[in-house]
């Protein structure tokens, strides 16, 4: 699914939170990225709301109007969190049937949930940390890292820088009287003016987010390698050129992937960094070629 057109209706999203595997940090960013897709009618955060761990979920379900699901934990050191959850999921891909489901977690046990709701027609979005298992990544119809939707800065006072020692001062000379009277008259009027305004605190600078990828780097994964190359492939015209849409839309259908995932905002950027495809530009208009191809065709 692409984010939706200004005058196609809103999807309808049922956003499911793995709060015990899932950072709050973080939801802010999480409903801009969904809100380029439809409206969060539903959502909800599964835990044990009585773990300490989650009071920084606590905090933030009144104010983006998240439902806490409760429960508890079954056995000592294991969460039941992941299977009420997959239920739920299923409830609601038969009674509400939302278009997209949006699931927040790092866990791949939820891999076989995502393969049925995609099976089912529904649109699967996830979100998780970098660690989450690639089975789940891949089942998903569109899958973000949330290290890549970066972090808002906070405003913080930058501390103080550490005051050098001074050497000590040779003895000052003696001073007539009429110097020290002028000088404590000048420092009379100065302690009656109003101190200087202080400093406005520094922003704080944003959270590293996932940085872009060299080349070389792009290059040594097969997987990415394949996909973008079939893509181009098989979007390609009789001149053996293919419209970088058409190839988005091609990557989309076959498998989970988001440039951001890779650190570069645009599909574009991310094709021009690896370096296996001539690129042309006609206007708006962006075209690709497999270079491996360009060696061996003729003036285009």
């Amino acid at each position: 699914m692409t984010p939706r057109d200004a005058a196609a209706p809103e999807a309808r999203i049922a956003l499911l939170i793995d709060a015990d595997n899932a950072p709050a940090s973080r939801i802010e960013l999480i409903l801009a990225e969904l809100a380029k897709f439809g409206v969060a009618n539903i959502r909800r955060a599964y835990g044990n709301w009585k773990k300490s761990e989650l009071k920084g979920w606590e905090a933030v379900l009144h104010e983006y109007a998240i439902r806490p699901i409760q429960q508890f934990d079954h056995s000592k050191g294991k969460n039941a969190t992941d299977m009420v959850m997959a239920i739920e999921a299923l409830d609601l891909l038969y009674t509400d049937r939302p278009q997209v489901f949006a699931l927040v977690s790092s866990d791949a046990d939820f891999t076989p949930l995502v393969m049925h709701l995609r099976a089912k027609g529904a649109t699967v979005l996830g979100f998780g940390a970098q660690k989450t298992p690639k089975p789940f990544v891949n089942a998903c119809s569109r899958f973000l890292y949330l290290e890549s939707l970066g972090q808002p800065a906070e405003m913080v006072a930058a501390p103080a820088p550490a005051e050098p020692t001074a050497p000590p001062e040779p003895a000052a000379p003696a001073v007539p009287a009429a110097k020290k009277a002028r000088r404590k008259a000048a420092s009379a009027v100065a302690a009656e003016l109003p101190p200087p305004p202080a400093p406005e605190p520094l922003p704080a600078p944003a959270a590293a987010a996932i940085a872009p990828q060299p080349g070389n780097v792009l290059r040594q994964d097969a997987r990415l390698v394949s996909l973008l190359r079939n893509a181009v492939e098989g979007a390609s015209g009789d001149d053996g050129w293919s419209h970088l849409g058409a190839v988005g839309t091609l990557i989309r259908n076959q498998a989970s992937f988001d440039p951001r995932n890779h650190g570069y905002k645009k599909l574009a950027d991310l094709i021009e960094a690896i370096q296996l495809f001539e690129v042309r530009r006609q206007g708006q208009a962006v075209q690709l070629r497999d270079k491996r191809q360009g060696r061996f065709a003729g003036p285009a």
